[in-house]
């Protein structure tokens, strides 16, 4: 008797022993988990009317000088990269003043993307570096009427104007750099001398 109630004990207990192991070995049921976090959005890709935005508004001329540089990094692409290398080499013959050289693949560069405002500025600095004012004077505004923000064509356009002497378009010239980015001084400085001269005149 003692020894059937010791078995019965005994499977008593491995019996409790199994339930307590499957207890053990079931999944718990999953709890309530935290709703995942919704990613931030994705900054807006920076514009070229954004960099002429933040130019208008820039409040220092150090801080307008760090957009007319990204500004002008936009201008020098094309979005073909032979058009690219090609300005890239004539940019190179204009620093070693190999002018013919440059003019032939600032050619090139045109025929490939005519409408590529940065090209006709291009072009236009090197012919002002040979005497030829009217070519230049040409791509200036061929330059500015594909792009009426390019502030270094209106600064050309009024250096141009103001060595021939046509101060009251100078004038002009130099106030639409002014308007784009309020911030730069030079070009401030040569309107103040200017403005006694051209005072009264019709623009």
């Amino acid at each position: 008797m003692r020894f059937f109630a010791f078995l019965l004990t005994a499977s008593l207990s491995l019996a409790a022993y199994s339930v307590n192991a499957q207890d053990g070995a079931r999944p718990k049921a999953p709890g309530r988990e935290a709703p995942a976090k919704e990613p931030p959005p994705a900054p807006k890709p920076v514009t070229l009317d954004t960099l002429f935005e933040r130019l208008s508004k820039a409040g220092s001329e150090q801080q307008a000088e760090g957009i007319t540089k990204l500004i002008e990094r936009r201008f020098a692409r094309s979005g073909s990269d032979t058009a690219d290398l090609l300005l890239s080499r004539a940019a190179e013959a204009f620093q070693e003043k190999n002018f013919p050289l440059a003019i032939e693949l600032l050619d090139r560069v045109l025929a490939l993307q005519p409408n590529w405002a940065e090209a006709w500025y291009r072009r236009a600095t090197v012919f002002y570096q040979i005497d030829d004012p009217v070519g230049a004077m040409a791509d200036l505004s061929r330059a500015l009427k594909i792009e009426p923000r390019h502030f270094n064509a209106w600064t050309g356009l009024g250096h141009i104007l103001m060595a021939s002497d046509d101060k009251a378009r100078a004038l002009e010239a130099y106030r639409r750099v002014l308007k784009i980015n309020p911030q730069e001084s030079s070009v401030q400085t040569i309107v103040n001398r200017l403005l006694p001269d051209v005072d009264g005149q019709d623009l």
